[in-house]
């Protein structure tokens, strides 16, 4: 076992998508537990209305509670969209609330996002998004208030979780390579929906730079709100950098 044995990083994941990319990365890591609880999902749907109640305190504090329960060390709301629609100071309550139902410190994966891009050094990024334009230009503003300057913005215009998770490793490669850009010092995949876990170092390796997905950097910063400081390989530049 290593430095980071006896970790445990819980997650909340609205339905049910692309949630097996947590135990696939777990098997990855080898030393860290990462607990998902499915929080209630009412409706299927990258509508910023359907999403404000995704994201609602009212879902997320019930779910907390039980990662309390799993005596977690630190709490991530893995849901980008269901986060960065509330807007910076919304997300901010919104982890906050998280952190005191489940007593540990929280974040979401807009968050993670943020954090991880400093982490790299990144300051231009292209996104390669499953949502809709007026979601994906959400997450676009939210970067923009972090600093981080949107080049390319690149939509798949597709509603549902579900059709997200269901997308095969060739139309993932695609996207995200049409999403490039030749100024982006990385690209940005913003859906925990999409599966991702064991095709990040075949992305970076395509489009030779950084490729920073939501799974991914989910788990990044669960492990670096609980103390993980140890550089993994197999799960992307972002991993093999460590933490700080």
């Amino acid at each position: 076992m290593g430095r980071n044995a006896g970790l445990s990083v819980g997650f909340l994941y609205p339905g049910h998508s692309a949630e097996d990319d947590y135990p696939a990365i777990e098997a990855l890591l080898g030393d860290v537990a990462l607990p998902v609880v499915h929080t209630t999902m009412r409706e299927d749907a990258h509508r910023v209305d359907a999403l404000l109640d995704i994201g609602g305190a009212d879902v997320l504090d019930v779910g907390a509670r039980r990662l309390r329960e799993l005596g977690v060390d630190a709490a991530v709301w893995a849901c980008t969209s269901g986060s960065f629609v509330f807007g910076w100071d919304g997300a901010t309550a919104q982890a906050a609330g998280i952190a005191e139902a489940a007593g540990v410190p929280a974040s979401s994966t807009s968050f993670a996002f943020v954090n991880a891009a400093r982490h790299l050094g990144v300051r231009r990024v292209a996104v390669a998004a499953t949502y809709p334009e007026d979601v994906a230009e959400h997450f676009a503003a939210f970067l923009g208030g972090a600093g981080i300057e949107v080049v390319a913005l690149g939509c798949q215009d597709i509603v549902t979780a579900a059709e997200v998770g269901a997308l095969d490793r060739e139309r993932v490669l695609e996207f995200v390579a049409a999403g490039d850009h030749p100024d982006a010092d990385a690209v940005l995949v913003p859906d925990t929906a999409l599966h991702t876990a064991h095709r990040l170092d075949e992305l970076e390796r395509r489009l030779a730079k950084p490729v920073l997905t939501a799974n991914q950097v989910s788990v990044w910063e669960g492990l670096r709100l609980a103390g993980g400081t140890r550089p993994r390989t197999g799960l992307g530049r972002l991993f093999a950098a460590g933490w700080s």
